[in-house]
């Protein structure tokens, strides 16, 4: 057994310093590997945003006076909507909506300024394009609130008015809520300014290192039996298992690369913050680098050539991002479909990223998700593993 140890050693080194040359020597896994994942992370962390801003919008003001042109530019002020176009008329306003040319119409109707000044409730309806509702929610959201800011305004004015004291003096202003009012203090932890990249980054992490490893380990055996090289590594003394992990463990160092090139493209680039600790994260990377690569040789025992391996690495990857909670939230899925997530690695990879980097969780807060992917990984790479023994006998 002392002698058979370092033989097994020696002959997966070997196996592992074959396929680390063989892939250099390969510029296409080269870019897969190292290149592509800087640039996919750049470009979608880029690309994917949620955050709703400079909402085109179309402004009709029948009233013309100080009050509503005030009005309109306080609507406006904070950026939510934008205004690029001013109309007469409210058809001409619904046509710029139908056309495409905005997206939003803000509509001040006759006498807007004569019922403030009157102490009157007065309207404004705000047009939005539904087919977008992600986007018409948010900018009927921001004119809401900003309505509600100033009824609130003009309630208090109308209430002090009605509170002076004789002689004019106004009564003493109560500091904080009023009776009889509730005010609201919003707090939002962990992304006070609800940006998108700093929660969409973490979960594209997950995605590129589901793509690096799941279609490299895949194309990589099929490569292998496409050019007869597995025939030839069959005569050698070299046993499946050291075959079988001198292969893979370049993946895994490739993975972690790409972990790290990750990190410093989204802290520095995007500014995802790092609060909790990275062994963590690592120690979860390569629980989630194992379980894709059983998935990887799984897909290569049954490919018979790279191109077979290729496209059945993206029919493996499209449920997987669909059903990991990266792009959509977990309880928007169906319930009936809801228990496949748990066969999920992704959706458990991204959680502890998340956490980890975003919340600060430890080891103890994070030790399912942990125990679920080893348990994943090492099921996936054990039936994956018997299947590639059986090919090779």
């Amino acid at each position: 057994m002392a002698l058979l140890l370092p033989r097994v050693l020696v002959q997966t080194l070997a196996v592992a310093k074959k396929e680390t040359l063989q892939t250099v020597s390969d510029r296409r896994m080269v870019g897969l590997l190292l290149i592509a994942p800087a640039l996919q992370l750049g470009v979608l962390g880029a690309a994917v945003d949620f955050d709703v801003d400079r909402v085109p919008t179309v402004v009709v003001d029948h009233d013309h006076s100080v009050e509503s042109r005030a009005h309109v530019e306080h609507v406006l002020a904070d950026g939510t909507l934008r205004r690029v176009l001013e109309l007469d008329s409210d058809a001409a306003a619904l046509r710029a909506i139908d056309q495409g040319r905005a997206a939003t119409a803000l509509i001040v109707p006759p006498g807007f300024g004569a019922r403030l000044g009157g102490g009157e409730g007065a309207e404004v309806q705000l047009v939005a394009d539904g087919s977008d509702p992600n986007r018409s929610a948010i900018a009927t959201a921001a004119a809401a609130r900003y309505a509600r800011v100033v009824s609130r305004g003009l309630a208090l004015a109308a209430r002090d008015a009605a509170g002076l004291a004789p002689g004019g003096a106004p009564a003493a202003a109560a500091a904080g809520p009023r009776r009889g009012e509730i005010v609201l203090v919003p707090r939002v932890l962990y992304n006070p300014r609800l940006r998108t990249a700093i929660y969409m980054v973490p979960g594209i992490m997950a995605l590129l290192l589901l793509l690096v490893t799941v279609i490299i380990a895949a194309m990589g055996l099929a490569r292998e039996r496409e050019t007869g090289t597995l025939e030839q590594i069959q005569v050698t003394p070299i046993g499946a298992t050291s075959l079988l992990v001198g292969k893979l463990a370049p993946y895994i160092v490739a993975g972690l690369f790409d972990l790290l090139l990750a990190l410093v493209v989204g802290v520095y680039v995007f500014g995802v913050p790092i609060r909790g600790s990275l062994a963590v994260v690592v120690l979860g990377t390569t629980a989630y680098l194992v379980s894709n690569l059983g998935v990887g040789l799984m897909i290569s025992t049954l490919a018979r050539s790279q191109q077979q391996a290729f496209i059945g690495g993206f029919l493996v990857m499209l449920p997987a991002l669909l059903l990991s909670g990266v792009m959509t939230p977990l309880w928007g899925i169906p319930e009936w479909l809801r228990p496949v997530t748990y066969l999920n690695p992704v959706r458990y990879y991204a959680i502890i990223v998340r956490s980890a980097l975003l919340k600060g969780a430890t080891l103890g807060d994070l030790w399912f998700e942990h125990v679920a992917l080893a348990a994943i990984g090492l099921t996936v790479l054990s039936i994956a593993a018997w299947r590639f023994r059986r090919g090779l006998a």
